[in-house]
């Protein structure tokens, strides 16, 4: 089994910053594609930011220029550090990835969610 253990949400005034940890553990030959979604109550999960194996990213236009996200492959471990936080951004974030667990087998694997919350 697979599991994804995400840390860093909390509370965050306006225009602060966090930084969210998902370390991967278990059985792995190596983790492909890693993101971070969110999801506001009422609405859809959303795709936030995404990092492929080699480093090519991806991220959302809401959050451009103020979200990094960065891996570290040895450790199995996807960061998010979130700068500029609008009251926008609260959410809870999940992290995702699509884990190769054998020579011939891939599974998409999800965090549990960190609730995230920017107010003043």
């Amino acid at each position: 089994q697979v599991q994804l253990v995400e840390s860093g949400g909390g509370l965050v005034q306006p225009g602060g910053s966090l930084r969210l940890s998902c370390a991967a553990s278990g059985r792995i030959f190596s983790i492909n594609d890693m993101g971070w979604y969110r999801q506001a109550p009422g609405k859809e999960r959303e795709l936030v930011a995404a990092i492929a194996y080699g480093g090519s990213t991806n991220y959302a236009d809401s959050v451009k220029g103020r979200f990094t996200i960065s891996r570290d492959n040895a450790k199995n471990t996807v960061f998010l550090q979130m700068n500029s936080l609008k009251p926008g951004d609260t959410a809870v974030y999940y992290c995702n990835a699509m884990v190769r667990v054998d020579s011939i087998r891939s599974s998409e694997t999800w965090g549990q969610g960190t609730l995230v919350t920017v107010s003043s």
